[in-house]
């Protein structure tokens, strides 16, 4: 009998893959609500949820370099405390870039999506990269300056 999972299954296959198996095993996975029978209109159902997803997922990723191209050519405002010879106390969070960018340009980025290889310490522009998609990254630049 062809099933459709309805959740992964061991050994036998993942999400919305469609499986044949013995009739008995069928009918104890569609009782255990692990699937459901390989009808046409499930078929049909299936199909259609995937274009779905997919145009979903494409409208994301349109989304996500829309806004690194927007990126390119914005950059925030942070203000670091600097003592006697222009040394600096602390270093620039991504929090603190996340918050700077909600407050200047209107934009929520969730502050673990920035990228910083190593944390900045001091005064000057930084490009700072932004993972906004698996396949999109984009850039702003952080211009650190004196409190």
């Amino acid at each position: 009998m062809k099933i459709i999972l309805l959740e992964d299954v061991k050994s036998q296959g993942k999400k919305d893959d469609v499986i044949q198996v013995s009739d008995g095993y069928a009918r104890s996975l569609i009782n255990k609500k692990q699937a459901i029978e390989a009808t046409p209109k499930a078929l049909n159902d299936l199909k259609l949820r995937h274009k779905n997803e997919d145009k979903l997922a494409a409208e994301r990723l349109a989304e996500a370099k829309a806004l690194a191209e927007d990126l390119k050519t914005k950059e925030v405002n942070v203000r670091l405390k600097v003592g006697e010879g222009g040394r600096t106390f602390g270093s620039v969070s991504t929090k603190e870039i996340a918050q700077a960018m909600k407050d200047q340009l209107g934009l929520e980025i969730d502050k673990h999506k920035f990228v910083l290889n190593e944390s900045i310490k001091n005064l000057g522009v930084y490009p700072v990269p932004i993972k906004l998609h698996p396949e999109v990254t984009g850039e702003i630049r952080v211009h650190v300056m004196e409190e």
